[in-house]
């Protein structure tokens, strides 16, 4: 098993759990996080003043997947996250070495 770690421009996420879904993927997790990257910021005016972003906001997306369902997953995020402009985001696939079901004890394969 996977874990696949995503950061992506926020406008994006509903299209990315769209293009998961058809490959039959039904469980994320999604947080807001602030980050960085060689995009590093912008500034913005507020009430006259010109000001740094250093922290834009992204989302985050985690799933674990099956080993076999890695490569169609990775493929809809990255084809359907990408702008072509910088802050695209980024993708992450780490190895899981056990899953636990809280409610039933179920392990592994049978708790994803």
């Amino acid at each position: 098993m996977k874990k696949i770690e995503a950061i992506i421009k926020p406008f994006k996420l509903d299209d990315v759990r769209e293009a998961l879904a058809e490959r039959g993927i039904t469980g994320m997790t999604v947080s807001e996080v602030k980050g960085f990257g060689r995009q590093k910021g912008h500034t913005e005016l507020y009430r006259g003043a010109e000001y740094m972003v250093d922290f834009l906001p992204k989302v985050k997306l985690e799933l674990v997947v099956q080993d076999e369902l890695v490569e169609a997953c990775i493929e809809a995020i990255e084809t359907t996250a990408r702008t072509g402009k910088i802050g695209d985001g980024k993708i992450f696939v780490l190895d899981v070495g056990q899953v636990i079901r809280i409610r039933t004890g179920e392990q592994n394969e049978e708790a994803v």
